[in-house]
């Protein structure tokens, strides 16, 4: 991680997440009257994201858009893994986050018909994304519950070196 890039940190717990989602999925129907045909998903952020929105929409078909663009915490070039067959004419476009648009643009080109959604936006990218939730600063990095486990932390009077008990 760069520490010019990044000065501070985002954690998104499920709980959040699951929020967020709720959120964009009542803009989705506030919005759109027709029924979309299915979910792209960008794979692997908008995998998660893009089963939620499918429960809440009640959508069955979803297809995936595979591109790597991130190696843990730094952002490299972009690799298509796999594309889809359509211009996304009546789909559904979901990604976690549009950070940088790097990712953002090549969908888009691959898929210029599809209303694009993020569940999270820097400013960046937020240009390329038809709906959004969530504005992010864009120093800062977020942290997903996919990406995080939970550990036992000691207590702190453990953590001086405290032998007394309460």
């Amino acid at each position: 991680m760069s520490e010019a890039r990044y000065q501070t940190h985002l954690t998104i717990s499920w709980d959040r997440l699951h929020r967020d989602v709720r959120t964009l999925c009542h803009r989705l129907l506030e919005a759109h009257e027709e029924p979309f045909k299915g979910i792209v998903a960008i794979t692997r952020g908008g995998l998660i994201p893009a089963a939620l929105v499918a429960r809440e929409l009640n959508i069955r078909l979803i297809d995936t858009v595979c591109i790597k663009s991130y190696d843990h915490m730094d952002q490299g070039g972009l690799d298509v893994l796999k594309g889809v067959d359509h211009d996304g004419q009546g789909w559904l476009l979901i990604d976690d986050l549009v950070d940088t648009g790097n990712t953002a643009r090549a969908v888009r080109d691959m898929l210029p018909n599809a209303l694009f959604t993020t569940v999270y936006a820097k400013p960046e990218g937020k240009a390329l994304v038809d709906l959004s939730v969530v504005d992010v600063e864009q120093a800062t990095w977020i942290q997903f519950p996919w990406d995080m486990a939970l550990s036992y932390i000691e207590p702190l009077a453990a953590q001086r070196g405290s032998s007394e008990s309460s």
